[in-house]
């Protein structure tokens, strides 16, 4: 006989989970008490729940398996739900389990009782309750599964406390879930190849995720052979290495003028895991629904993608490792006739992301002058995290992605979420370097969670942009309603004294000439470590200045 904590604690090791993220509460005890006997499982206890789900997204990002947490029910389910929408906006696998109220105290307003099948209707894949414990390894590999198909994303599961404690005969569980995928139709590749031969101006947007090394290299090598341009959608810069001869630039926030134009001028579109989102997109401008000015080749590994917001020319249903495998094979001409076109949008790119070597007001740090250093100093394959706030324009500018699965950011543009996503990184690679950007807004979101880099040794470094301001909301409000500030100040703590006060390092620096020497300080502190940047307030974004 087994309890039902006992049974799910089981079934996910046979998954193959080797750690989880949680906020302990006491709807899942009976998990908790499993997990002690399970030492092959790692539990991360948070410090809030947005944290946790956040951290367990990452992780999901970073290894391309299902991310694990644990919440409480009611707020600790609500709280958690940031991490839940990230990750089905950024298609991430991902499975959040809920306390649930005991089964006969259901429909009556129990203590922090939800529907949280409705809840989480909107926002996750699946979202289901487990009313019975023999039936708990069936829920658990359908959840692997659904997580993992097509586009991933997340799934939750609801488990009512008494459900847990239930006795029953040992079950017999499912195998481990793989991802499965689909190669593409030899007609639709014949097709594929043809139109790249008649394009002059093609180019490649390269994003969504199952991406894996084999798929990324055979898509450079296809690139190079064709002289094809190859951009990223939006913070997905990762998919290939920056520093390549074909990678053209980033469909982002503050996009380069000259990659909008790119865009506008290639006469064939080839979209390659992307969704073709609102941001990759410039808010549906640089494409035009439903129908895109210039033929459009759209592969998705989610059916319903295809056509969902633009009508492609040929709509291939694979996924996107499975593809870019496929393409080196591929015969095509026309080769010399491209090769000006990729050379001039690859030297916009390079220009674009270039710090200038003339700092800001010498009275504050260069953000751009930083990035661009630890783009140069850090290693190939540092974790780069960051959350949201116009801080971010200037790391996706100026740091050059050279691995995958090297980029943590948020699709959702969810602040808070840099610091959980570098704890994540640096727990599944102690060995890498971690760096997690933040706005002072930004990490105010999950300040606490130092305490679990501290208490779990993820020595993660934390770099903190102080411009006293929410400086996204700023700058749409001088905009639109230009002198009237409302809302967007911010009175910050003491960001040093509060690292300090967890056990961390922290250091303030004032000056961009005394950034590299505190960084390696921070570096070999043996502790999780913050470097508060004093950045110039009026500088919102590299292209957007508040007048004096």
């Amino acid at each position: 006989m087994s309890t039902g904590g006992q049974i799910l604690v089981e079934a996910l090791r046979r998954q193959g989970v080797d750690r989880i993220y949680c906020v302990p509460g006491e709807s899942y005890l009976p998990v908790l008490d499993a997990l002690h006997d399970v030492p092959e499982i790692a539990v991360t206890s948070a410090r809030h729940e947005g944290a946790a789900a956040n951290m367990a997204e990452a992780d999901g990002k970073l290894t391309g398996r299902p991310g694990i947490c644990f919440v409480t029910r009611g707020p600790g389910a609500t709280h958690a739900s940031i991490g839940v929408h990230t990750a089905f906006q950024d298609s991430t696998p991902m499975i959040l389990f809920i306390g649930q109220v005991a089964r006969d105290a259901r429909d009556r307003e129990g203590f922090q009782e939800v529907d949280y099948r409705a809840m989480f209707a909107p926002l996750a894949k699946w979202s289901a309750e487990i009313d019975s414990a023999e039936r708990i390894p069936e829920y658990i590999a359908r959840a692997f599964r659904v997580a993992l198909a097509g586009r991933a994303g997340p799934v939750v599961l609801s488990l009512p406390e008494d459900m847990l404690s239930e006795s029953v005969p040992t079950s017999s569980y499912a195998p481990a879930v793989g991802s499965s995928g689909a190669a593409p139709r030899a007609a639709d590749m014949d097709t594929l190849a043809a139109m790249l031969s008649q394009a002059v101006r093609p180019l490649l947007i390269v994003g969504g995720t199952g991406w894996t090394p084999a798929g990324s290299r055979a898509l450079l090598e296809f690139a190079h052979r064709n002289s094809l341009p190859l951009v990223a959608s939006f913070r997905r810069q990762d998919v290939v290495d920056n520093r390549d001869p074909a990678y053209c630039g980033h469909l982002g926030l503050g996009v380069d003028s000259n990659l909008a134009k790119l865009v506008s001028s290639a006469d064939l579109l080839v979209a390659i895991g992307s969704r073709l989102g609102e941001t990759t997109t410039s808010g549906y401008t640089l494409l035009s629904p439903p129908v895109a000015r210039q033929p459009l080749i759209h592969v998705h590994p989610d059916p319903d993608e295809l056509g969902r917001v633009y009508q492609p020319a040929l709509a291939i249903n694979c996924g996107v490792s499975d593809f870019s495998q496929s393409l080196p094979a591929l015969p095509l001409s026309g080769k010399q006739e491209r090769a000006t076109w990729l050379q001039e949008a690859r030297a916009a790119y390079v220009g674009f992301s270039t710090a200038s070597a003339a700092a800001s007001d010498g009275n504050y740090v260069d953000l751009a002058a930083v990035v661009a250093w630890l783009s140069e100093h850090l290693p190939d394959d540092a974790l780069i995290a960051n959350g949201a706030g116009n801080y971010t324009v200037w790391v996706h500018r100026y740091f050059r992605y050279r691995q995958l699965r090297t980029e943590l950011a948020p699709t959702s543009g969810a602040m808070g979420y840099g610091v959980p996503a570098a704890i994540a990184g640096k727990l599944r690679y102690p060995a890498r370097t971690v760096v997690a950007f933040a706005g002072d807004g930004c990490f105010q979101m999950y300040p606490q969670e130092l305490g679990t880099a501290v208490q779990h040794g993820a020595h993660v470094i934390i770099i903190v942009v102080n411009n006293g301001t929410y400086g996204t909301i700023r700058m749409h409000q001088e905009r639109r309603f230009p002198g009237r500030v409302i809302a967007t100040d911010i009175t910050n703590p003491d960001f040093v004294a509060l690292a300090h006060s967890f056990g961390a390092f922290a250091e303030r620096v004032e000056k961009t000439r005394d950034f590299a020497d505190a960084y390696h300080r921070a570096a070999h502190s043996g502790k999780p470590a913050l470097l508060e940047l004093q950045v110039d307030p009026a500088q919102i974004s590299p292209s957007f200045r508040l007048k004096s």
